[in-house]
């Protein structure tokens, strides 16, 4: 398919991509060669953000026309995080590094930093930069505006009150190159929105101790409270404008517990959006912000859902283009003509493709993965077993290409959150593993989101339980099926999916050879110390969330012991690999250092690899590459694929 229709926007003498090949393990643990593709608004050109083979990221401009090349900015090693226009002369760029700030209390912590590159001017300038009392870096992406005949980007960024750090909102006029400070409301404040002529119109407010959020809106007299509830697991922040354009939309949960999505009048009184189930991703107007459909994954179907019928039919044309392939809106033009999208391929992987609704044509811009072809690929299935209750658990299996599905081994990859969720389609981790010749198993346990509040709530106060069991549920239904052989299986996981690796080997014994956890916590009640000293509090959101899912009381509960895998090290009865960034600001790397460190005192087999300057994410190629190049030596050293 990606041979045969049009030619890459990306070629091997700009770039340096190499051909395709037999793909070593290496092809799937790199960065993808195109990481995303956004479409300026007036569709001319193209942002093309790109990973080089020696790792280096590079985001380059090009003419949509013809794919000619008008700037080409290398970003070297820094951690690329998105890329959007800003009318057709200014892209930004924001990238983010992990810092110990001087003179600023608490531990290191991911910082975001917003670049604007002038296409005219070939001139960079970082936002905030020169901003008195402020830090140059910004909480999310920008809110383009034109204000005045002028781009300006309102970003949220930090200033400082009698040394204390507010969420701030700023406005950059990108034209003339000046910043000036809108709104620096109480130390509440987590998230601002602005309406499309570019002024302050709604602020979110979350008190951490007390797990109150409050939406503020500002009308004609000032900052009015348009409501507020009780949400302990952290604030709902401000969702974007609604679907008239000028009202605020917030995504909130119910008396049910259920998540809704509720528009917010200027002038007072809101109302509910009708849907039948909650959106996973909203679509907005490119043009001027307003809702117009949303995303939802249901079952294993990507539905799109606009509430304009002409949309709808749009998106229903740019479908037909590519039969039988999953495919997403990427970006889109301010008329919403030209769109680029992710075409995931069950054979050939995901590749990118500019559509032009005027033109009827859809052409090709690039593989996500050059170095892999239709050899190199899996097939993955869904599946669906019941557990050991009753709950009814689905998930996907990636099977080894060119072997029957029969017998075969299998590694358990449970996903990170807890409330996370696997998804059908391509997936860099499993497909690796898979070309070694092993089955991959990837099952949504009890407390992943996508299905519901009631699939949530199953899983509080079920870590090391009955989320844990949901994944030897899985290995047993396979067994049964005859698809895997029960005495060669492994767990491996990154993050939650860490810890259930760690838990494969402590707590739910007897059915793995060996584990490998990635960034995994192993020692609960040293974590939530952790999160306590780093809010400088014990009451805040992040902790009530944790201790809802461990079912415990607070730090001191003697419970977390029991599902502390680093408290069970003597009970482990399979080798184990620790992986682990050293600057990792989610689960910090003592975690794994603990584990080892029991492991070893009791005698037990362990491995312990170090990935320096990494982060929680695996963001750098050589981590990724590395990180799977030795979970696979590891996996088929204990358990052998053939």
């Amino acid at each position: 398919m990606l041979h045969r229709i049009g030619a890459a926007i990306v070629t091997a003498a700009v770039l340096g991509f190499g051909a395709a090949h037999a793909a070593p393990i290496e092809a799937y643990g790199r960065l993808p060669n195109i990481e995303d593709v956004t479409i300026s608004p007036d569709g001319s050109l193209l942002a093309v953000s790109t990973s080089l083979a020696n790792e280096d990221r590079v985001v380059s401009i090009h003419k949509a026309a013809d794919s000619s090349v008008i700037s080409v900015l290398r970003m070297g090693k820094e951690k690329l995080r998105w890329v959007q226009w800003a009318g057709t002369r200014h892209l930004l760029i924001t990238t983010s590094t992990t810092a110990l700030v001087r003179d600023l209390a608490g531990p290191k912590r991911e910082y975001w930093m917003t670049t604007s590159y002038d296409i005219a001017t070939k001139k960079q300038s970082l936002l905030l930069a020169n901003q008195a009392g402020a830090m140059n870096v910004v909480y999310g992406p920008a809110m383009v505006r034109k204000v005045g005949g002028d781009m300006t980007a309102f970003v949220q960024g930090i200033y400082f009150v009698e040394n204390y750090g507010r969420v701030t909102l700023f406005a950059v006029n990108l034209d003339k190159n000046r910043t000036k400070m809108i709104e620096a409301r109480s130390e509440d404040t987590d998230d601002w929105l602005v309406d499309a002529a570019g002024l302050p119109l709604a602020q979110s407010q979350y008190d951490q101790s007390k797990g109150v959020w409050s939406l503020r809106i500002k009308g004609d007299r000032g900052w009015a409270l348009a409501d507020q509830a009780t949400s302990p697991m952290g604030s709902y922040g401000v969702s974007g404008l609604g679907r008239d354009g000028k009202s605020v939309l917030v995504a909130l949960h119910n008396a049910d517990g259920d998540t809704v999505y509720r528009e917010y009048a200027q002038g007072g009184g809101h109302a509910d959006l009708p849907m039948e189930r909650p959106f996973d991703g909203l679509i907005r107007d490119p043009a001027t912000g307003a809702l117009i459909g949303g995303v939802t994954l249901v079952g294993d179907d990507v539905r799109y859902q606009f509430y304009d019928p002409k949309n709808d039919n749009a998106w229903k044309a740019v479908q037909k283009a590519f039969p039988g392939d999953r495919v997403s809106l990427a970006s889109w033009s301010d008329d919403r003509r030209k769109i680029v999208v992710l075409v995931d391929s069950a054979t050939e992987g995901p590749a990118y493709a500019l559509v032009d609704l005027d033109k009827k044509s859809a052409d090709w811009l690039g593989s996500s993965y050059s170095s892999l072809g239709p050899d190199d690929i899996g097939e993955v299935r869904p599946v669906k077993y019941k557990a050991a209750d009753g709950l009814e658990i689905t998930g996907y299996l990636t099977l080894p290409k060119g072997k029957p599905a029969k017998n075969l081994p299998l590694i358990v990859l449970p996903h990170g959150g807890p409330e996370g969720r696997d998804a059908p389609g391509f997936d860099w981790w499993s497909q690796g593993l898979a070309s070694r010749g092993y089955a991959v198993l990837q099952p949504n346990f009890r407390g992943s989101e996508g299905f519901g509040q009631d699939f949530v709530r199953a899983g509080f106060g079920e870590w090391g339980k009955k989320m844990q069991t949901d994944l030897s549920d899985g290995v047993r239904h396979l067994a049964k099926e005859g698809l895997i052989d029960p005495k060669r299986v492994c767990v491996v996981g990154a993050s939650y999916g860490g810890y259930a690796a760690l838990a494969g080997a402590t707590i739910d014994t007897g059915v793995y050879r060996c584990a490998v956890s990635v960034a995994g916590p192993s020692d609960l009640k040293r974590m939530l110390v952790d999160n306590q000293e780093r809010y400088a509090t014990s009451k805040n959101a992040a902790m009530r969330y944790w201790l809802r899912f461990m079912g415990a009381d607070g730090v001191r509960d003697p419970d977390l012991a029991a599902i502390s895998p680093a408290k069970l090290a003597a009970k482990a009865d399979i080798p184990v690999l620790l992986i682990h960034g050293k600057d990792d600001t989610v689960v910090p790397y003592v975690q794994s250092k603990l584990m080892s460190e029991a492991l070893t005192k009791a005698g037990k087999p362990v491995q312990f690899i170090t990935l320096d300057g990494e982060d929680h994410w695996l963001s750098r190629g050589a981590s990724r590459q590395r990180m799977l190049a030795e979970t696979a030596a590891f996996v088929e050293k204990h358990n052998p694929p053939n």
